[in-house]
């Protein structure tokens, strides 16, 4: 049977690469978004983080947003989600144990003179929506609405979050920068604390919160100019960092976390902020802006606070930490910028 084509059968080249209708491998840095869950940030089509923006946590877990997993380039995990001793770790997540009377920590809460109670306090911080989510300048920028509710449903805080995420080839890592601006729905002022502020001693965490591996215990924390572990808890200094090693291939990771100079600032203290970092029992890493003082957040006010993690392959040493501090530090100061340019 004869066969009549409409238009002509394309002819074969007579040099060069045959025509293909192969798709491209993904390159670059790039951005997926699974509807009312999460989004993914990408490298050469591997991901590098997922933020779960709808979380499915129960209520006494504190539910809120959180980056998990984290993975650096060469593909080696890098955080914990809900280990068996605190199931309200997440990754890396926001979150404060004390704002008013309110945890949005998850779990017990730290009352003066009768130690951690369980009570009906554990709120949510509930996503409200997208400003932006998309590749801008060689980032992925988002930009998103929340509302924190207490365990009621009584609506405190307003939040607008933004972060990027960005490759640093100079020290062969990525970034994420990360802001909140937390806006005091009340009627009254409300008091942003710690444990500790509540009597508990060197128990100052909360704020941009990292759990690490297991594997990862009894690794090495780094400050500028100081090389320790749990002694360095409560230290001032502009940036931390973590180094630890990884079970099966043995291979090991640094995570540089950087405080933003405006904090200071912000928070009323006028100096770099305290850190709360530990490497056993197990590896946490927390720049705590309200680790031994209260800060009062009036009504219809707002305070904003700024920090980035460094995420690297290879144990970076002391110097090898403080570039990469320098490329967190570039990256918070283009959100800031970016903010700017915005308005």
């Amino acid at each position: 049977m004869h066969t009549e084509y409409a238009t002509p059968r394309p002819e074969r080249p007579s040099s060069g690469p045959l025509p293909t209708s192969t798709e491209p491998a993904a390159a670059g840095l790039g951005l997926r978004h699974e509807a009312e869950r999460s989004l993914q940030v990408t490298v050469d089509g591997r991901e590098i983080v997922r933020y779960v923006y709808r979380p499915w946590d129960v209520q006494l877990e504190s539910p809120r947003p959180f980056f998990h997993p984290l993975r650096t380039l060469g593909g080696d995990l890098v955080s914990l989600f809900r280990p068996h001793d605190h199931v309200w770790h997440r990754g890396i997540a926001w979150s404060l144990p004390h704002v008013g009377e309110d945890n949005f920590w998850g779990g017990p809460t730290y009352v003066t003179g009768s130690g951690y109670q369980q009570l009906d306090n554990d709120g949510s911080m509930d996503h409200e929506g997208f400003g932006r989510a998309e590749l801008s300048r060689g980032a992925a920028v988002v930009d998103e609405a929340l509302r924190w509710h207490s365990q009621q449903g009584v609506p405190r805080i307003a939040e607008h979050r933004r972060f990027a995420v960005e490759l640093a080839p100079e020290v062969d890592a990525w970034v994420l920068a990360f802001e909140s601006t937390m806006t005091n729905l009340g009627a009254e002022a409300v008091a942003f604390g710690s444990p500790t502020t509540k009597g508990r001693e060197n128990a100052g965490y909360g704020g941009f919160f990292w759990r690490g591996p297991r594997s990862f215990t009894g690794g090495r924390l780094e400050l500028p100019g100081t090389t320790g572990a749990d002694e360095l808890m409560g230290e001032r200094a502009p940036w931390a960092a973590f180094v630890g090693q990884h079970d099966d291939h043995g291979r090991w990771s640094t995570l540089t976390f950087v405080d933003d100079e405006a904090n200071a600032a912000a928070t009323g203290v006028g100096q770099p902020t305290r850190w709360f970092l530990r490497s056993d029992p197990f590896a946490a890493v927390c720049p705590a802006p309200f680790f031994d003082t209260e800060v009062d957040l009036a009504p219809a006010a707002a305070l904003t606070l700024r920090y980035a993690v460094v995420i690297a392959d290879g144990d970076r040493g002391q110097d090898g930490c403080a570039r990469l501090a320098e490329a967190g530090a570039r990256s918070l100061a283009a959100l800031a910028a970016d903010e700017g340019d915005r308005r």
